[in-house]
């Protein structure tokens, strides 16, 4: 039968999972005040550095005692920063529950040649942090975004461990509470909750973590890009804007511009009540419809950025060629761009849903979202 198309559209159409959506009524004027073709060195460069490094503080309750650096590379590039400048001094575990989360495990056996202690869990599932040693250094995910499964708090990181935790926490930064008196090293890109360009990541450093770096140096020869000691100190400078590479001020004053707009909300707890607020309503859907659901197998660890479904219905001849329908129909549609599963992750769909996209957008989607499910049907 026809399906008829829902009258209404979402007004932002980009569900990308990164680079994501930019902040509510943003336009390119908004960064007129950026310093560009000015060196980040001078002084108008290194204020403005420093200015993101004190609101990314304010803004996530960073404690005053944990450096900030922004680094090159987007988060692939802070992650391997830590790993290459950390790991070696005791035994790894590497945690993996979702491609990026293998990737690191791949760079420590295979490139940093660690015999490391591996544990996965499949697409929708957590590794259950109650089988790790923590005496050893432990690498791990927050929010897998390509499995749209998070860890739903840091219970199971003790206190008192002895080696450090390195979490990549690139899709939770801003829209998750992330414990940092539990996490050594923490890692995102601005590119994610906070929508702003690519290229740039974030590195955060306890005094544990510091300690560390000063008082081991790895076995393997380590790139410049990678190096933040110098005479077995911590090259401060890194951590008050002097960034080791060149950065894009206009990059950088995106993020301010960011910065800014969560302050303006309220902050953390507003950013994480938007993001919060997206999952729900397509949380609400799935309970409605028995045709598709949550990839996350435990509702306690679904995403509420990167929120993957997977379609249920037996009538689906071909799962992957039926999800990439869907996919470019509602792209063809401009009602969702970029909203096709990772790939290689199963089939389905990946709404983001943090701080930057609106609720009624989400909202607005979800009917499109049945109708090209139906029309697909249809046409299979």
């Amino acid at each position: 039968m026809a399906m008829t198309a829902p009258s209404t559209r979402p007004a932002n159409p980009r569900f990308s999972s990164g680079p994501c959506a930019k902040i509510p009524g943003f336009t390119l004027d908004m960064l007129s005040d950026a310093p560009l073709g000015r060196s980040h060195r001078a002084a108008i460069g290194k204020s403005k550095l420093a200015e993101a490094i004190d609101l990314t503080r304010d803004v996530l309750g960073v404690p005053a005692d944990y450096r900030i650096g922004i680094v090159p590379a987007s988060d692939t590039g802070a992650v391997e920063m830590a790993m290459w400048s950390l790991l070696g001094e005791r035994p790894v575990e590497m945690v993996a529950w979702e491609s990026f989360g293998e990737g690191w495990v791949t760079d420590v056996v295979k490139q940093l040649k660690i015999d490391a202690q591996v544990k996965k869990a499949p697409y929708g599932e957590i590794v259950d942090f109650s089988t790790i040693d923590f005496k050893n250094d432990v690498v791990f995910t927050w929010n897998g975004t390509t499995s749209g499964v998070r860890l739903p708090n840091g219970d199971g990181i003790p206190a008192d461990r002895q080696g450090l935790t390195i979490c990549d926490a690139t899709s939770a930064a801003f829209a998750m509470d992330l414990p940092w008196d539990k996490l050594d090293v923490t890692t995102f890109s601005w590119q994610k909750v906070l929508g702003g360009e690519g290229g740039h990541g974030v590195l955060i450093l306890s005094p544990r973590a510091v300690e560390r770096l000063e008082s081991y140096s790895p076995a393997w020869p380590l790139p410049k890009i990678f190096r933040m000691t110098k005479g077995g100190k911590l090259i401060e400078g890194i951590f008050k804007g002097e960034t080791i590479n060149t950065p894009s001020m206009l990059c950088v004053e995106d993020y301010l511009v960011s910065l800014k707009w969560a302050q303006s909300l309220g902050g953390l707890p507003a950013l994480i009540a938007r993001a919060e607020a997206n999952a729900k309503a397509i949380a609400g859907f799935t309970a409605a419809h028995d045709w598709i659901a949550n990839l996350a197998v435990d509702p306690a660890t679904a995403s509420c950025t990167s929120v993957c479904l997977k379609f249920t219905d037996d009538r689906i001849k071909d799962g992957a060629a039926f999800a990439k329908a869907v996919a470019k129909r509602l792209e063809k549609e401009g009602v969702a761009l970029d909203a096709g599963a990772y790939r290689d992750a199963p089939a389905g769909l990946r709404i983001w849903c943090g701080a930057t996209v609106e609720t009624s957008d989400v909202e607005a989607l979800l009917p499109w979202i049945e109708y090209a499910f139906n029309t697909e049907i249809e046409a299979q």
